[in-house]
């Protein structure tokens, strides 16, 4: 890797290889999907063990999280610009196995929700560490790219995540769905300890004052590129919030009914997602950041479109294929906006990488969890309001994007 040499970085040993590297990212922030994913088949069983009737209730398993999640990480931000990226990714992990425990061991729904909370609190850490190590070794196109591989595996957690929770089922109870994400956490922590140095930058190193927070935090906000980029991507993290909430309504229990069958259709949705990353990966070098998500918003919401009319012949439930086509394009559209606005909206911070990076998640999660909750909680036994919502936020970025660029699309200049 020559990227952290040309900016300058010390580094006390090599980084590990490129592969390794990615791979490692991957997993780290693959922490996050596993927390969440794993656990959709389990809602069942832990509403049938704490009396849950209403199933839009499960939901709050998953809000709850990506709400600690989102407010956590303006937190970890500043604290990794100043004490450096390992101590506070390990931190983070502590935090997370805390509330793991807390989880396995929870004795009403309350309790579990209050665990989930202590989890989301620690999971922000690897979301916004990992982003920023990678801003600290790659910038660019060559950051995209990283980061699109980055996503591909982080995207194939959910091909094999409900599944691997049904595994867990059919041998156990759900509480050891919970040991195996600490059991994860610790491998992670223990990785992190043998292979990866600091990346931090000695001249980026800054002392941890109120003043130098806010204003970094000030440098983020205003700036034009870092804000209209991470509104965006909030609207796009927004359609995943939403389709993670209602995929287990739609498609196991009260839409399609497919019961056992759920983590195949789920996982092969979340398949396509990673290749969208992959071709996103090969294609940004030569295309630029801006063509190829400004081209998947725009195909994104003609998508959205269709689908909402077909919803709506077919009395808010089309035939399981004609629906998973529509909605695997959405998504595949979806994953390729979301690495290319995360690195657009990261390039003009990069000497406060840490603060941009937690203030970029912060602001991001907030609207996609607030967004996609919305969306979810309007779920009434039909897909309209999953790709109605779909259509809306689409229409919203491409609105955000149009206006960060100043009318200007398909522009080149990344």
């Amino acid at each position: 890797m020559t990227e952290s040499q040309k900016s300058g970085a010390t580094i006390a040993r090599p980084l590990p290889g490129f592969v390794e590297f990615v791979v490692l990212m991957a997993i780290t922030i693959g922490l996050v999907a596993l927390s969440i994913d794993n656990l959709l088949p389990a809602f069942g069983p832990i509403a049938t063990d704490y009396g849950i009737e209403d199933g839009n209730r499960m939901q709050l398993l998953i809000y709850v999280f990506m709400i600690a999640f989102g407010l956590m990480q303006i937190v970890y931000g500043p604290l990794a610009d100043s004490f450096g990226r390992k101590r506070i990714l390990m931190l983070g992990l502590s935090i997370y196995a805390i509330g793991t425990v807390m989880a396995i061991f929870a004795d009403s729904y309350d309790h579990l929700l209050i665990a989930r909370f202590v989890q989301g609190l620690g999971a922000a850490a690897p979301r916004v560490l990992t982003i920023a190590i990678t801003r600290d070794c790659f910038e660019g196109r060559e950051m995209a790219r990283v980061m699109s591989f980055v996503m591909m595996i982080f995207i194939i957690v959910p091909v094999f995540a409900p599944a691997s929770g049904s595994l867990i089922l059919a041998l156990a109870n759900w509480h050891m769905i919970f040991v195996s994400t600490l059991v994860l956490a610790i491998i992670i922590a223990v990785w992190y300890s043998l292979r990866m140095p600091e990346t931090l930058h000695p001249e980026y190193r800054h002392k941890l004052s109120l003043s130098r927070i806010a204003r970094d935090i000030k440098t983020t906000i205003t700036n034009r590129q870092t804000l209209g980029y991470a509104t965006a991507m909030g609207l796009m993290f927004a359609c995943l919030m939403a389709y993670i909430g209602s995929a287990q309504q739609i498609f196991e229990t009260e839409v399609y009914g497919l019961g056992v069958w759920f983590p195949l259709v789920f996982g092969m949705i979340a398949a396509c997602m990673s290749v969208s990353s992959f071709v996103n990966a090969r294609l940004v070098r030569k295309i630029g950041m801006h063509k190829l998500s400004q081209g998947g918003l725009l195909v994104m919401a003609i998508s959205s479109l269709i689908n909402l009319g077909i919803a709506f012949a077919f009395d808010g439930a089309p035939p399981l294929p004609v629906f998973g086509v529509g909605l695997t394009v959405t998504l595949f559209c979806f994953s390729m906006t979301m690495p290319n606005f995360n690195s657009l909206a990261m390039e003009p911070v990069g000497r406060i990488a840490g603060t941009a990076s937690s203030m970029i998640g912060v602001y991001s999660t907030l609207i996609g969890v607030v967004a996609g909750g919305i969306i979810g909680q309007q779920f009434n036994g039909t897909v309209i309001p999953l790709v109605g919502g779909y259509l809306a936020l689409a229409v919203l970025a491409i609105i955000i994007v149009g206006i960060t660029e100043r009318g200007k699309f398909f522009h080149a200049t990344h």
